[in-house]
């Protein structure tokens, strides 16, 4: 028998579906060898700091940096159900393989090896790599699975990830809002970002206007612009000097780019 772990009930469905797992059961579906179950996300997290020391439950800065010298981890309490069906899937005495069906990516692998983890699990397992949910992919994704230690510096990236979330949100936020006595957030996306939106918000509300002039010159269906040119005069010379004279071409060169579109915020 195999266990299949996927992050989503809805990717599980269809997983069990082309596998012939068509069998309901309370929290996995099961048919065809196969043993077909979900982790709702994040099953398994980083534990919060007063799991460490009760003292933890007040923010004080005398108390940072708070540095776990051994990590803790605990299951979020909506989703101990599913963990516990998936814990006791892995212990089953008939299930010899698992195989983890977490998106292919370092989040889905994360999921995955915490709650591995955490189950106290240590059956072999390998590894469903496919980015489409089509029946097709998903035949050719269980013909070529392969060893879960494949993917242990994936796994080892998102943990490297994950802890610097939890030191640079759990100690900064802490300090932040202590000093400045209110609720202040900082993470390692949320303050960049926000970062971002505030200097895009002052180059907004300090925009001056400011006058500058082009220079065209139309051949046909090529169309040759300068660059802005700040004084009238200049672009009046330049045209003067233009007007009425014979351009040649003198060479063509040819390259692609892609450009981005400009981002705007209002």
């Amino acid at each position: 028998m195999q266990l299949v772990i996927a992050e989503k009930r809805s990717v599980a469905q269809s997983i069990a579906a082309v596998l012939g797992a068509t069998e309901r059961k309370d929290g996995y579906l099961q048919g065809a060898g196969y043993l077909v179950s979900w982790c709702v996300g994040h099953l398994v997290g980083l534990a919060a700091a007063d799991a460490y020391d009760e003292r933890y439950q007040k923010w004080r800065q005398e108390d940072l940096p708070i540095l776990p010298q051994e990590w803790q981890y605990t299951v979020a309490t909506d989703k101990q159900k599913q963990f516990n069906i998936l814990r006791e899937l892995m212990r089953r005495k008939d299930v010899e393989r698992i195989v983890c069906a977490t998106d292919a990516g370092r989040e889905g692998e994360l999921i995955f090896r915490f709650v591995y983890q955490m189950a106290g699990c240590n059956k072999p397992f390998r590894r469903l790599w496919i980015s489409s949910m089509e029946e097709s992919a998903i035949r050719e994704g269980f013909q070529n699975l392969k060893d879960g230690s494949e993917y242990d510096g994936l796994y080892h990236s998102a943990l490297c990830r994950a802890k610097a979330d939890w030191l640079i949100g759990i100690n900064a936020t802490r300090l932040f809002s202590v000093l400045y006595q209110k609720t202040l957030n900082v993470g390692q996306v949320q303050t960049p970002t926000l970062a971002m939106i505030t200097e895009r918000g002052a180059k907004i509300s300090g925009f001056q206007k400011e006058k500058y002039h082009h220079v065209h010159i139309a051949a046909g269906d090529l169309t040759a612009n300068s660059e802005r040119i700040p004084d009238a005069e200049d672009a009046q010379r330049i045209q003067t000097a233009c007007h009425n004279r014979q351009a040649v071409c003198v060479s063509v060169t040819q390259e692609q780019k892609n450009i981005a579109p400009q981002s705007s915020l209002t």
